[in-house]
């Protein structure tokens, strides 16, 4: 594990290792104003180290934004306070904080969007999901945006940054993966728009570059992170041609100079795997078209997370399963020490049991 644990400059800051809390969703907002839930920050603090990077869970920028009922969300004053109470939560432990913005774009469904469309760059035929009041129900009929209507979502990203900055986060990341609205406008095959939104890669990426440049505005660009999915299956999303698209994605982010670029490898579908024992792709291809750090993230445990850093194809790598039960997994995989095994049935949505009531590893010998 000597790789894993040595310091690492990310952006404005020198991590003490590599391991970083991978942004689950986790739907533990007080409903009905998505307030954040006092057993959130017990959560985002437990897992908090010190010098480590933590990503808070994608949290919608607006009412439009939403997917899934109790998930998180930052576009009205009533949630300042939790949201503080998370940050202050990772900083008590000497932690960083960085809060993962995202648009779920057409992956919603009218109860979520205040009866109003989901939104996206094309009408494209989609089976998706969505969460409601009703458990999981299939998405509601999208609309193409009109392009007058895209600066505002824009500055959507820019209020949820400054609330983040506001609330003591110490970094945004733009959620650019897994289908959403920011991987639907780059992917051609949810994105057939003939304006200077659609076409060729150049115009399919103008909505990842103008989220970016919102996002710098408020955090300056050592503080931001983008976070993309290459060949990704989540949200019915697909591109004729992966490879060259995000090789392009990884240049136009490697342009902004930003903290870092958040991989989730194809073989991870959400919180499923799909191809198990498959190697690490995505990376190797795309660390000669980035220059800053890179994490890596999906179906990695220690040894492989050790081996992709040092092989130099990774800086860092996420983990969300394995640690969303266990609080102290850099000191686990430190000492190579059991995991305690993740209950998936805790994963979308519940009470604190088998979410923030894992303990840490106890030394003390047993009798």
């Amino acid at each position: 594990m000597a790789h894993l644990f040595t310091p690492k400059q990310v952006g404005a800051f020198v991590l003490s290792h590599r391991i970083v809390l991978a942004p689950m969703t986790r739907l533990r907002t007080i409903l009905p104003d998505e307030i954040p839930s006092p057993m959130m920050a017990d959560f985002y603090g437990q897992r908090a180290s010190e010098g480590g990077l933590v990503l808070i869970e994608g949290v919608s920028i607006s009412k439009v934004a939403r997917s899934y009922i109790g998930a998180a969300s930052f576009f009205h004053d009533g949630q300042i306070e939790g949201w503080k109470a998370i940050a202050d939560a990772v900083h008590a432990k000497g932690g960083y904080a960085f809060m993962q913005l995202i648009h779920g774009g057409r992956q919603s469904h009218v109860e979520m969007t205040g009866g109003v469309d989901p939104v996206a760059p094309s009408v494209v035929p989609f089976e998706g999901v969505a969460l409601t009041k009703d458990g999981f129900v299939p998405v509601s009929p999208h609309r193409a945006l009109c392009l007058e209507e895209i600066p505002g979502i824009i500055e959507e990203f820019r209020v949820a940054a400054q609330r983040a900055k506001d609330a003591g986060f110490d970094g945004v990341e733009l959620h650019g993966a897994n289908g959403y609205l920011v991987d639907q406008f780059i992917q051609d095959g949810t994105n057939t728009r003939t304006d200077a939104y659609g076409g060729p890669i150049e115009n399919r990426v103008r909505f990842l570059r103008e989220a970016v440049e919102a996002l710098i505005s408020v955090f300056g660009a050592d503080r931001v992170g983008v976070r993309i999915s290459p060949s990704g299956e989540w949200g019915g999303i697909s591109d004729s041609d992966p490879e060259a698209t995000f090789s392009h994605v990884a240049q136009v982010l490697d342009s902004y100079r930003i903290a870092y670029m958040h991989v989730i490898e194809p073989r991870i579908k959400g919180d499923d795997t799909l191809h198990e024992g498959h190697p690490p792709v995505a990376v190797k291809y795309l660390r000669r078209y980035f220059s800053g750090p890179i994490i890596a993230a999906g179906g990695f445990d220690g040894d492989s997370a050790e081996a992709v850093v040092a092989s130099g194809d990774a800086d860092l790598v996420a983990f969300g399963r394995y640690f969303s039960s266990n609080p102290d997994l850099p000191y686990r995989l430190k000492h190579k020490l059991p995991l305690t095994p993740y209950v998936r049935a805790a994963f979308w949505g519940g009470t604190e049991r088998h979410y923030s009531d894992f303990p840490a590893y106890d030394a003390t010998p047993k009798e």
